[in-house]
């Protein structure tokens, strides 16, 4: 598999980062060749489009790290769905591939600056943002591999929909 982190990486740290830095790639790989249509057009039951599956991951990290770990206000945290946790994904009129895959590729620039100004991956995310006051919040580990993990989810369901647009499979 091409350009899979590095099997010797011990820091968890760097680990987690370039995991996600490899799914990124991938969304890109997956979206490439696609027309313009198949990139807004579903083909599966649920109804969404390549397209609004990254803003989907945009705003997923978005919301986990910056306004969930350091509690950067966000006026509209669910930017990718209508404003709401519950509704479906939507693009905004001015959405396109490359501003999309812009936004996920800065994401990741944003992302790897919020992990490598922690003191640790134990720190707890700061409250007043995603998390009240108060209340026990998650680790900075955690928050990753709950990251990681709606990535792969995310890219194995982009993947099912590149095969039923053109055939297109693998990684």
């Amino acid at each position: 598999m091409a350009d899979l982190p590095d099997d010797q990486l011990a820091d968890t740290r760097e680990l987690h980062l370039a995991w996600l830095d490899y799914y990124r790639r991938t969304v890109e790989r997956k979206l490439a060749g696609l027309t313009e249509s198949e990139l807004r057009t579903s083909r599966l039951p649920s109804g969404w489009s390549p397209l609004e599956l990254v803003k989907h991951l945009i705003w997923m990290e978005r919301r986990w790290l910056r306004w969930g770990f350091v509690a950067e206000p966000f006026d509209q945290p669910w930017g990718d769905s209508g404003g709401t946790e519950d509704q479906p994904w939507q693009l905004a009129d001015g959405d396109t591939a490359d501003s999309l895959l812009t936004a996920l590729r800065a994401g990741g620039e944003r992302t790897r600056q919020v992990v490598g100004s922690a003191d640790d991956l134990a720190q707890h995310a700061a409250a007043g943002g995603r998390f009240s006051a108060g209340k026990q919040t998650p680790t900075l580990n955690w928050i990753l591999f709950h990251v990681l993990q709606e990535y792969a989810r995310h890219v194995g369901q982009l993947d099912i929909a590149r095969e039923l647009a053109d055939g297109g499979t693998g990684e």
